[in-house]
Formats: C-alpha cells, sequence, structure tokens
C-alpha cells in the first residue's frame, strides 16, 4: 500500500469538507483542487494547487473544461510498478493522483426543483463522472470518494496504514462510485427521455440510493432494502418515522399501498391495508368518522394492519386507532396529542409525510421476469360522473352515483379479481385477489355478514350497496351473486362480448347498472 501523497478534490456538497482537507494537510497530503471547493480550502488557511496550475490551462467555457486533461487524467490513470506507464508518466511531467474526491453536480435536484430545460442541461456533470470513474477503474492504486460519509472511513484507513488505503477500502469505494456514477447517468436519462417524449427508451435504467436496510424480506430467507430515487413524491420512502420498531419489507410494502390508496380522496379518509389489500376503505367529516366507518367493513381483517390518513390526526383519532393492535399509521401530519396518544403503543410505528401522492402523476411501475423486467406507466386512471355510461333501465340516483365513483376508485387498488361493495361511503364488503370473479363477490358477501355479525346489524352490510368490480362480468352469474348479496346497483368496465345478457340480467334484478369504458387489474 502506497501513501497517500496528492489529492485532487472537487465537489458540490461540500459537508465535511473542511475537517477532510485539514485531516489530509495534516497528513502532509498535497492538496489539489477547482472552482469553489479550492476557495473553500483556502479560506480555511489550507495551501492549495489550482487544476489550472497544473494542467496550464485555465477553467474555460464557463467551467465546463477543466479537468479534461492528461495531466489530470494521465496522473489518476496512470498503474502504479508499471515501468511503461511510469516512464510516461515521467516524460509528461505528470505525477500522481492518489485520492480522488468528487460528488456531482446537483442533477436530481435540480431537476426535483422544477428547473427549466436549459438549467437542468447545465447541471449534468462531465468532468465529474469522468474523474470517478478513472479512479474506480485503477483502484488498485487509487482512492475515490464520492460521498462525504466517506471521509470519516478513509480517515481511519489512513490513520491505521499509515496513510495509505487497504486494497479492502480501495475496492469498496470503486465499487460505491459505479453505482453512484450509474445511478446519476440513470437520472439524466429518464429525464431527458421524458423531455422528448419517449415512454420506452431503448435503453431502460433504474437507480437510488440506499436509505436502510431491512431486517429480512418478505419471509427471513430473504435479504432486502429500501432505495429512494429522485421521484418527488410524498409517500412512504420519504416519510419521517416518529416511533416504533423497525419497518420491514411488507410493513413498508402495505404502507405504500395504503396511502396511495387513500391520496385518491379530496375529503377527509382512512384506509385500512392487510396484505397489500384493503380491507377497509372509508370517508367521513373527519378523520374519526372515517377510520369508525373503515373500521366496520372487517374488523377481523384490520388486527394487525396498516392504516393511512389523507389528513393529519388529531388526538380523539389516535385514542381510537390504539384500541386496535396496528402495525404502521401513515399521515400528512399529527398534532401532539395524537403523537402522546400514539406514544403508549411503543412498537406501532407512527409516520409522518410532507404531503400526498398525486394519483394523477405519471410514473412508472416495474416488476422483475425471469431475464428481464417489465415497465408500464402508473395507473393514473379516473373515471368522473359525467363518463360514466348507463346502461340499465332503472337509472342510478344521486347517492348512488357518488358511491359508485367511490367504489370504482378504491377497485383499482384492490387485487385482482376485485369486487368491492359500498353503501353511504364506505365499503361494506370486499373480494380480493380471486381467479373467479364469482368467487371474489361471494367472499365479499361473506366478508359482510360476518362485519354485521359483529356490529350487531341483522343483515348483511351489503344490502342496500352498490357494488364495483374492477373487469367487465364475463358471463350474468357473477353479477346475480352480487344481487344476491344486495346490491342494487353496479359499476363496471363493460366491453364483454355478453354484454347484453349481463345488462338483461341486470334489468331483471332491478338493478342500476354502468358502464365505465376503464378497467382496474391489479396484479
Amino acid at each position: 500500500m502506497t501513501p497517500i501523497r496528492r489529492a485532487l478534490l472537487s465537489v458540490s456538497d461540500k459537508s465535511g469538507l473542511i475537517e477532510f482537507g485539514k485531516f489530509l494537510y495534516a497528513a502532509g497530503v498535497e492538496l489539489i483542487s477547482t472552482g469553489g471547493t479550492a476557495k473553500a480550502l483556502q479560506n480555511e488557511g489550507l495551501p492549495v494547487k489550482e487544476v489550472a496550475e497544473l494542467t496550464g490551462f485555465p477553467e474555460m467555457l464557463d467551467g465546463r473544461v477543466k479537468t479534461l486533461h492528461p495531466s489530470v487524467h494521465g496522473g489518476i490513470l496512470g498503474i502504479r510498478g508499471n515501468a511503461q506507464h511510469e516512464a510516461a508518466m515521467a516524460d509528461h511531467a505528470i505525477a500522481p493522483i492518489d485520492l480522488v474526491v468528487v460528488n456531482l453536480y446537483p442533477f436530481e435536484k435540480t431537476v426535483a426543483g422544477g428547473a427549466d430545460f436549459d438549467t437542468s442541461i447545465e447541471n449534468i456533470d462531465i468532468g465529474g463522472p469522468a474523474l470517478i470513474r478513472a479512479a474506480a477503474k485503477n483502484h488498485a492504486g487509487v482512492t475515490v470518494i464520492v460521498d462525504p460519509t466517506d471521509y470519516a472511513v478513509v480517515t481511519e484507513d489512513m490513520k491505521a496504514n499509515g496513510n495509505a488505503v487497504s486494497d479492502e477500502t480501495r475496492r469498496s469505494l470503486a465499487a460505491r462510485a459505479y453505482a453512484r456514477t450509474a445511478a446519476y447517468d440513470t437520472a439524466i436519462s429518464t429525464w431527458f427521455a421524458g423531455q422528448v417524449g419517449e415512454d420506452f427508451p431503448r435503453w431502460q435504467t433504474f437507480g437510488g440510493a440506499l436509505k436502510q436496510k431491512l431486517r429480512y424480506g418478505e419471509n427471513p430467507h430473504q435479504s432486502a432494502a429500501l432505495y429512494v430515487t429522485g421521484e418527488a413524491r410524498a409517500g412512504v420512502a420519504s416519510a419521517a418515522q416518529v416511533q416504533g420498531k423497525e419497518l420491514s419489507f411488507n410493513n413498508i410494502n402495505d404502507t405504500d399501498a395504503a396511502y396511495e390508496l387513500v391520496a385518491e380522496f379530496e375529503g377527509p379518509a382512512c384506509a385500512i391495508i392487510k396484505h397489500a389489500n384493503p380491507c377497509g376503505v372509508a370517508l367521513g367529516a373527519n378523520c374519526l368518522e372515517a377510520y369508525t366507518k373503515a373500521l366496520v367493513c372487517d374488523p377481523v381483517s384490520a388486527f394487525g394492519g396498516i392504516i393511512a390518513l389523507n389528513r393529519p390526526i388529531d388526538g380523539p383519532t389516535a385514542e381510537k386507532i390504539t384500541e386496535l393492535f396496528t402495525e404502521v399509521v401513515i399521515a400528512p401530519g399529527a398534532d401532539d396529542a395524537a403523537k402522546a396518544a400514539f406514544a403508549k403503543k411503543k412498537n406501532l410505528r407512527l409516520l409522518i409525510t410532507d404531503g400526498l401522492p398525486v394519483p394523477s402523476d405519471a410514473g412508472r411501475a416495474v416488476r422483475n421476469v425471469a431475464g428481464g423486467f417489465l415497465v408500464q406507466g402508473r395507473d393514473n386512471g379516473h373515471v368522473a360522473k359525467g363518463e360514466l355510461k348507463a346502461v340499465s333501465k332503472v337509472a342510478p340516483t344521486a347517492e348512488q352515483l357518488d358511491d359508485m365513483i367511490f367504489a370504482f376508485t378504491v377497485c383499482k387498488h384492490v387485487k385482482s379479481n376485485a369486487i368491492v361493495y359500498v353503501k353511504d361511503g364506505a365499503t361494506v364488503g370486499i373480494g380480493a385477489g380471486q381467479m373467479s370473479r364469482v368467487d371474489s363477490a361471494r367472499i365479499a358477501h361473506s366478508k359482510a355478514k360476518e362485519a354485521a355479525a359483529a356490529s350487531g346489524a341483522q343483515e348483511a352490510l351489503t344490502v342496500g350497496s352498490v357494488v364495483a368490480s374492477d373487469a367487465f362480468f364475463p358471463f350474468p352469474d357473477g353479477l346475480l351473486v352480487t344481487a344476491e348479496a344486495g346490491a342494487v346497483a353496479v359499476i363496471q368496465p363493460g366491453g364483454s362480448i355478453r354484454d347484453d345478457e349481463v345488462i338483461k340480467a341486470a334489468d331483471e334484478k332491478g338493478l342500476a347498472m354502468v358502464f365505465t369504458g376503464m378497467r382496474h387489474f391489479r396484479h
């Protein structure tokens, strides 16, 4: 291991820079730098050689060209111990550079802040990635740092190894460096594809930064971690955890499903999720009413579930929630009384976000398959009352139309095949993930009867409800099951070759039925 004698520092994020620079100087390391980084170090009294002095060329083209020079890249890429390389470096008066400290122009932050096209382009770093990749390639003799959190790692390594850095650390930092430039280029390519209207570019990449390692995945034998992307979308990945145990893979997955669902509604709403499916969703005059109505739908399944609200939580709502064993509560806020109530349940995870995800946002949904991955646009489809097509003899009432829109919106977030019964702005029966739509309808009815028994009602909660189906009824049988459950109005996409038979069955049962022309499969 060769001691570090010369270091090149050029950073946008200057956190920790001065302390690290002082350590390097005290260790006898010559400091080379550029622009703002050089000034920051010089202002602290540290002697710094400007890159322009090293190369013999000034920074030019508004700073676009400063480090792209043989005196810089030759010093980084020259292989230590290689006689030919060392001779060439000597012939051209190129001294080795042993440490490269670079973090990149803040492209992701610039784009997330809504910058215009030209500003975004100017925040694409060119020299930085070139320096990083060069240093990482020659990691056998060069140490590269792309993240200020790694200053401490290199500091301790140098102290332990006579100002040298171990092979293991250099390799680890090199791997991290390539991951960073890959994620950076991913952010740029994704943004640029959107600018030119390419939904599915020829090469598709994904990038993210590690937020936390998880205890395990869906099951204990699976490893897992949470990564965050540059997407400016409020949700579980950006939420602050106020209290509770560490989040698990399943917690995060289910909480995301809950928060995306509850964000669909303008008025106070609550969604209770279990295994990524809603077991109760409701609107209310306030959070407490919405939660109370949502819980009625399936109180048994709600045990150990995830609760999402689209309004800040108050004390009375929190007190009510703590009566039930709950894994996670997520909301865009919580007052002091609510936090105090939740604090009594030390294992309950309370997540607070800085807003709600916007249901109409575009975005990508990704799923792995053997040898590749599937990419599709986020399901941001919605139907309005004016877009519904009435197909039955009986017309739905205004109240039924409200419940229909609500039910079809919930359906969008239920695993297919999905059937959702709704009454008075609350789900009263949900059937999810069945191979047969008929089975989903029956299961939802069965759940409604169980919930009725638990609440002391004399009949299934589905009596007098509206029912939504995420896709068309291919035969009248599924529709007839919903009629037997007591549904009086139906909302479904339509489009079956047997639509006429289904409409006839609805008319014979006196059901109001509308078609949406849009389906919401969720697999």
